[in-house]
């Protein structure tokens, strides 16, 4: 790769999203003639997001960017860091760098859309870009193979720590680099961006290895089958039980189109280890003992369509749920999914299972830091300035106020949110002038499901909608028909009659009330008919949405 044409000036770090919500992390680093991302991701919708798929960042900056723009690197393979990759290569295709695992995941990504970008493995020498060099370390998370970039630039070394915890008995033996860090530090580091999602918890965040003892005790105890959903990237969560299911005499069946996919991957590249036998098709799996089954689901999050949600309403083709079979939800309930996952528990036990979750036992861990090593982390690192990342407003407060109590100075530590433009140089740190952030809801296959159109969702889900269908004479202005007047949601079935007769009553007054050239005019009556039903309808404390149309005769 080229380098820079020697350009001078500040560095000047832009978070287009995950600064001020968990999700949807885009980071660009900007110097000179070349821009960088680190990690790409979306946001899953919550019930505020009516029929939403996922929600992307705004990316009309990236798009001012050009040409200068010329590559993204990855922290991790979770789908709030890898997930919008699509969305962005399908502007302009620049390389994307990743350890196997997450590049892994990616492809099958960039396959289901259709589009592709080179995929640049991290290898022994650091990445080059431009004036950018780009050096992953090793970090532990929920995830194998995940990293933390050290990112050389021309006012000095960048450490963006990945999501995180510093968990010292991984499963895969894979330590995080806490040397690398202190050796960083000694350098000395201009900027040091920490995820920030765990910073309300105090302590030390638990190893991965503590939930498979709880694991291995209700496999131990189950007599009918054992299902399990977790994320589909959780390959170690899924290695534990899989190991159980092995001790204890179980064939492992796997439902859901992305679980399988994701093992697949893992399995390639000698990161999920299975005996062989081990794994059976879901539809032998049904013709087995219950005692010697265990079902791995996707659905952890009770999504509409999810395997889990379908075999807890007993609507799944393959699997049934029997009395006595045993569920655990072996994964955190994403913020805005409370509900839909307390619902699916409810329906799993009307299913006789008996039912795990986090409440109830210590079915998960999270991948993510505690205070503890949050501070271990400055203070390995010791950066001269400080930008939380990954978290709500609170988080990035709250890890502002950890950073000065470990000693780094307050006019050093930066509170950004998306869209904020911080610029470094070798005087310091200042703010730039803001750019264009924010979400894009996709919605299907399209791009383009904007705020109005959710606050019309939400209009239609809460007060219903009033259909008013009606003809005038084209000369006259005279009512020849109607109006007819269809109502979904305003008012119980049994008293739409009457209720509808007397909004037809208030609509004929009100047209009755002006004067015959405004009734000539469709636009008019429209407006009038509008207005005429959302004053009767107050009356109830309803506000449907009222769509007149209008007939010229």
């Amino acid at each position: 790769m080229s380098a820079g044409n020697g350009a001078t000036g500040p560095l000047r770090v832009i978070p287009l999203g995950g600064l001020g919500e968990i999700g949807l992390n885009l980071l660009v680093l900007e110097y000179g003639d070349t821009a960088i991302a680190v990690d790409c991701g979306v946001m899953f919708p919550d019930e505020q997001m009516l029929g939403v798929d996922v929600a992307i960042p705004d990316t009309t900056y990236l798009r001012t960017l050009g040409e200068r723009f010329r590559a993204i690197f990855l922290t991790h393979g979770h789908e709030d860091h890898i997930g919008a990759l699509p969305y962005v290569l399908a502007d302009r295709e620049v390389p994307v760098y990743g350890t196997p695992l997450t590049l892994g995941f990616v492809r099958e990504r960039l396959r289901e859309h259709g589009c592709g970008a080179p995929l640049v493995p991290y290898g022994t020498d650091p990445g080059r870009v431009g004036p950018f060099t780009v050096e992953p370390f090793p970090m532990t998370h929920s995830i194998p193979d995940s990293v933390g970039l050290a990112i050389r630039t021309p006012v000095g070394t960048v450490v963006h720590t990945g999501d995180f915890k510093l968990d010292q008995t991984p499963l895969d033996g894979r330590l995080p680099d806490l040397a690398r860090l202190a050796d960083l530090g000694a350098e000395g580091v201009a900027l040091l961006l920490s995820d920030s999602t765990n910073v309300e918890h105090p302590g030390i965040t638990p190893s991965e290895r503590s939930v498979g003892a709880q694991l291995e005790a209700i496999f131990r105890q189950a007599t009918g089958r054992v299902v399990v959903t977790t994320f589909s990237s959780h390959i170690h969560r899924m290695q534990q039980v899989i190991d159980c299911a092995v001790r204890y005499g179980r064939k492992v069946a796997l439902v859901g189109r992305s679980l399988t996919s994701h093992v697949a991957v893992a399995r390639d590249l000698g990161l999920l280890h299975v005996p062989d036998a081990t794994f059976v098709d879901v539809g032998a799996a049904r013709d087995l003992p219950a005692a010697t089954v265990a079902l791995i689901t996707a659905g952890s999050q009770a999504e509409a369509a999810s395997a889990l949600v379908r075999i807890a309403m007993d609507a799944h083709k393959q699997v049934k749920l029997e009395p006595g079979d045993t569920v655990i939800l072996s994964s955190r309930v994403i913020p805005g999914n409370e509900r839909a996952v307390s619902s699916l528990v409810n329906h799993l036990y009307r299913r006789g299972a008996r039912v795990y979750y986090d409440r109830m036992a210590a079915v998960h861990v999270s991948g993510h830091a505690s205070q503890e090593e949050l501070k271990l982390v400055l203070n390995l690192v010791r950066p001269r300035h400080f930008v939380p990342v990954h978290g709500e407003y609170r988080h990035l407060v709250r890890h502002i106020r950890l950073a000065e109590e470990v000693g780094v100075p307050a006019d050093h530590c930066h509170l950004l949110e998306d869209g904020d433009v911080l610029e470094l140089d070798g005087a310091g740190a200042r703010r730039g002038e803001r750019v264009t952030a924010g979400r894009v809801f996709v919605d299907g296959k399209g791009i383009g499901a904007e705020g109005a159109v959710l606050r019309d969702r939400r209009h239609l889900s809460e007060d219903g909608l009033v259909l008013a269908v009606l003809a005038i004479h084209q000369q006259s202005g005279e009512i020849v028909a109607g109006p007819d007047l269809v109502s979904r949601g305003v008012v119980p079935e049994d008293a739409s009659p009457e209720v509808l007769e007397r909004a037809r009553d208030a609509v004929r007054e009100a047209l009755a009330a002006i004067n015959p050239e405004s009734r000539t005019n469709p636009v008019e009556v429209k407006e009038e008919v509008r207005r005429a039903l959302r004053r009767y309808f107050k009356r109830f404390d309803r506000r449907p949405v009222i769509l007149p149309f209008v007939m010229e005769m």
